[in-house]
Order: structure tokens, then sequence, then C-alpha cells
């Protein structure tokens, strides 16, 4: 669902800009004044593996794609604030290292993934939660909210791409909302999956009310992470769906894909996760993802340190 440069118009840009930066700048107040400073680095290990999460992609139906988007699944663990966090340190590396999304529609795809994905999404897994009870009730709402997220994301998307004048609404609606409905449910049956290992391991985590502290043992939920994320890079990434996601699919049905610009406005060195001079393709792509993976962790747990300094700034002393 990453929109790239050239699908959308001025105004668009603009505006899905202010909203994603008035957005983040919320999260991040927000944020600073409940993180703790052992919560830093599982901000920045749920930032890698929501990156490398979302090079997964997993087939659909008739030739079309899908990823995660995963806000749902960090708002659950980490509160939807951490989320958008979380999710723009995740789409701004992706647009500059690597060029999935364009530098002109960064806004529009924040907007859309980090800020409606997280508190649209959130805000239906507390409603539904307290609607049904029970843990069964529980994971209802976390696999309905997180197929709502993708859905709701795309309906945005492509009220976006009406509004810039590349396609009519009621043609770009249909087939939008429609292929993201089957992909919305690979995004709540992993995002379930996802929840339910952590439930196990760590259930302490699982307070959805606000960020909570942890003891000494989340190291322990680091390292697994990590080393399932690592794992994900070497032996799966080299051969996921090379299918189009829904976007692209969408595009090619309806005649505006030449629409996307011929050249990157900011050079990539690391262009569509190929990294180069290497031989071995599959080997190119895993050592890219692993870079990638790295600057996410290091980008969110910086954001997270300098909130955290800014927070015991706040402190008298």
């Amino acid at each position: 669902m990453h929109i790239p440069d050239g699908f959308l118009d001025a105004k668009t840009i603009i505006s899905t800009t202010v909203f994603s930066a008035v957005g983040f700048g919320t999260a991040l107040h927000r944020l600073k004044n409940t993180i703790l400073p052992r919560q830093i680095p599982l901000i920045g290990l749920t930032a890698a593996f929501i990156f490398v999460a979302q090079m997964l992609n997993f087939p659909v139906v008739a030739g079309t794609s899908g990823h995660l988007i995963g806000s749902v699944l960090i708002a659950v663990l980490l509160g939807p604030s951490a989320a958008v966090v979380v999710m723009t340190s995740v789409l701004i590396v992706q647009c500059f290292l690597f060029a999935d999304g364009g530098v002109l529609a960064l806004g529009a795809n924040i907007f859309n993934m980090a800020i409606i994905g997280s508190f649209i999404g959130y805000s239906i897994f507390r409603i539904v939660s307290k609607i049904i009870p029970g843990r069964r009730g529980w994971f209802t709402a976390i696999i309905f909210a997180a197929w709502c997220s993708t859905v709701i994301a795309s309906i945005f998307c492509a009220g976006e791409l009406a509004w810039s004048g590349i396609v009519r609404w009621n043609a770009a609606f249909p087939v939008m909302a429609n292929v993201h409905m089957l992909i919305g449910i690979g995004e709540g049956l992993i995002t379930a999956l996802v929840i339910a290992a952590v439930l196990k391991t760590r259930a302490d985590l699982l307070d959805t009310d606000k960020l909570n502290g942890f003891n000494s043992r989340h190291r322990e939920l680091i390292i697994y992470g990590a080393i399932t994320a690592i794992g994900l890079l070497l032996f799966v990434s080299p051969f996921v769906s090379q299918w189009p996601d829904g976007l692209e699919k969408t595009a090619a049905l309806l005649g505006f894909e030449s629409k996307t610009l011929d050249y990157s406005l900011v050079s990539s060195p690391i262009f569509d996760y190929k990294l180069p001079g290497i031989g071995s393709p599959a080997l190119a792509t895993s050592l890219a993802g692993l870079i990638g993976a790295v600057i996410v962790f290091i980008l969110a747990y910086m954001i997270s340190k300098i909130l955290v300094s800014k927070s015991d700034e706040r402190i008298p002393t």
C-alpha cells in the first residue's frame, strides 16, 4: 500500500503531510509522558520486526500479494502512540533507503498506515474487546481490528487517489477495498499469532491501557525477537511472493500505473531491496533487509531515547 511519487497531486501531498506531522507530533508528546528508559530497546525491536515482516509478501488471489502492516500489532503491545512512532520510523527508512513509497507521498503513507492504522485499529480493538468478554473475545477483537485497519487504510488511499484526479472514486474504492479485504485476513491472522506467542512467553507485556514497566526478563523477548527477525530475513525473505501488492494491482487494473515517476527524487542506496555488488539475489535481499532492520532499530531507539531525555528534564531535582 506504499504510494509512489506521481500518484498524488500537490493539494493531497500537502494536506496529508500536515495531517501526518500533527499526528506524529501528538504521538511523540503522548509517548514522552509515558515511556520508561527500559522500554526503549523493545520499541526499537518492534520497529525492526515490522520492517522485516513488511518484506514478506504472501499470495492472496488472482496474482495479487499482500504483506503485514503491523500497526494494530504494535498498538496492542505498546499503545497507539508508540505504534505511530514505530510505523513512521519504518516508513521513513523504507522511503529513503529502499525507494519503497515516494518521497512526496511519504506524508500520505504515514497518514494511512501509521496514524489511521494505529488509532482507528486500536480504537476498534478496545471497543470489540469490551463487547465480547474473555480471551476469545480479546483475540476476536485483535483479528477484527487488524482486518479493519488494513481495509480502512486502503479506503483512505483510494480517496487520496481520487482526490488527486488520477482515478475515479467509484472505480478505485471497490477495487482497493475488495483486494484489501482479502489481505486484511492475513493481517488479522498474523497479528493474532504474534500476540498469542507473546502472551505465552511474556503475558505481562499485554496491558493495553498504557505502556508498562518491564522487569529484567524482557531481555529474553528482545533476544528471541532479534533471532526470529534475522531468521525471517535469511530463510524466508528471498522466497516470498513476487506478485504485485494491492495498490500495484489496482493501478494495473485501472490503468494508472504509468503515472509513477520513472525516476527517484532521492537517490536510494539500496533500491528495491537489492544490495548492489552481491551476486546471489537471495543473499542480496537478505543483507539489504538486515541493513534496513538495523537502521530502523537505531532510528526508533534514538527517537525513544530523546523522548526519555526530555521527559527526565521535566522531573524536578
